[in-house]
């Protein structure tokens, strides 16, 4: 399942059929958005539904199937909803019946594989009251308190909610800024945005706007301009820009244009700090030049778009990738949140791309089996850069002793 454009905090709602997850939807929204039915497994591909919820804001809630389903197709739905567990920022648990056993504790695991926060709620309380013993039991292993609640009398939904609130992650809703701790107010700060095949009709790409909006969030002044208009402006406004940023296809161009006490970025450069493991990029990143004969290489890109005929994933990084190291290389792209077709083992390298479509959460959990595997990673923007020799300058705003740390 895919998150897409929905960066929104998403609400993953778990447990066994017919425990009422579909109810429970239903009561915290207040609408029938999910069905009901007394027969179990109604539930079967993960559903997604936005919800406001007062006070906070809007959330994706997601209906999944339950995770005791028998047969064929039944094992196939519980993996549809594993899955869901690398795109959700809070786990709701459905118990009920007086029972919490293997199947709860191995999907507890499982969110403590995820680093996913979790709510343990009883529900169905009019239909089986908890007993005492068992409350005590499940509390002591899980440390935490149950929920206990009702779809049918709902007289406790603002503490549930509340109980919501509180439990989703800060870093779910809230990321860091993009430019804002590079700036001063009243700072400008360049952007040179390249009018090329892949560039929208009408519009700028979505980077371009995120970092604009970020540079006027922190009072900063935004000049934007294509590659060929930047040395006359330089050369007839003599105005020195704080912070130059550059679609990273023409860093080459942008670091010959942009005098070198101007610092220089990029804007995948800007993402992948913003968003994905910096600090794991970093290491990354030069293992481009241990690349060897039929190494295989993986790009990741956050969504799915049109592939024009010169795609800066499909065609262009492979083939700069392929002539700086002189190796020949096997090269798999992987679009929008898709499963692997391979062993993240058979890669040498991994390469995800700005990831301006998913949330921080996701992003990192999809880079997490080959950050465990020891496989280096990097990003869309820092490869072009480290093969275009421009690494050093594109990663300098953001990186003490340069020189030293990061030959």
């Amino acid at each position: 399942m895919q998150k897409g454009r929905q960066l929104k905090p998403h609400i993953g709602i778990y447990g066994r059929r017919n425990y009422g997850k579909s109810s429970f939807i239903n009561s915290i929204t207040g609408q029938d958005v999910a069905i009901v039915s007394e027969v179990a497994g109604t539930t079967t591909d993960p559903v997604k539904k936005s919800y406001e919820i007062t006070g906070f804001g809007p959330v994706v809630l997601i209906d999944t199937a339950g995770l005791d389903d028998e047969g064929e197709i039944g094992q196939k739905r519980i993996k549809k909803t594993l899955d869901t567990l690398s795109i959700v920022d809070l786990a709701i648990l459905i118990i009920t019946q007086n029972t919490f056993d293997d199947f709860e504790k191995k999907l507890i695991k499982e969110f403590e594989k995820w680093d996913l926060p979790f709510i343990v709620v009883y529900n169905k309380i009019d239909a089986f009251p908890p007993k005492t013993d068992f409350i005590k039991q499940t509390e002591e292993f899980l440390k935490k308190k149950l929920f206990l609640f009702s779809t049918v009398l709902k007289n406790n939904i603002d503490e549930l909610l509340a109980l919501i609130k509180e439990s989703i992650p800060e870093s779910a809703y809230r990321t860091p800024a993009l430019v804002g701790d590079l700036i001063q107010a009243g700072d400008m700060v360049m952007l040179i945005t390249p009018i090329d095949v892949e560039a929208p009709e009408g519009r700028l790409i979505l980077p371009q706007v995120q970092v604009i909006r970020d540079v006027l969030d922190h009072d900063g002044v935004c000049i934007v301009l294509k590659e060929r208009e930047v040395d006359a402006f330089l050369r007839h406004t003599k105005i020195k820009p704080a912070l130059a940023i550059t679609d990273s296809q023409i860093f080459l161009k942008a670091n010959a244009m942009i005098p070198d006490d101007i610092p220089l970025t990029g804007f995948s450069v800007l993402f992948a700090r913003y968003k994905g493991p910096f600090d794991e990029y970093l290491k990354g990143t030069p293992k481009i030049s241990d690349l060897k004969d039929g190494d295989r290489v993986l790009l990741l890109e956050s969504c799915s778009h049109h592939v024009s005929c010169d795609d800066i994933g499909r065609v262009k990084i492979p083939r700069w990738i392929s002539q700086f190291t002189g190796k020949k290389l096997e090269f798999d792209v992987i679009a929008g949140l898709s499963l692997l077709s391979r062993p993240i083992n058979d890669y040498a390298l991994v390469i995800q791309c700005g990831g301006c479509m998913i949330t921080r959460k996701q992003l990192f959990n999809r880079l997490k089996p080959a950050i465990d595997a020891g496989i280096p990673v990097t990003n869309y923007g820092m490869t072009i850069a480290y093969i275009q020799g421009v690494y050093h300058r594109a990663i300098k705003p953001f990186v003490k002793n340069i020189e030293h740390d990061y030959l």
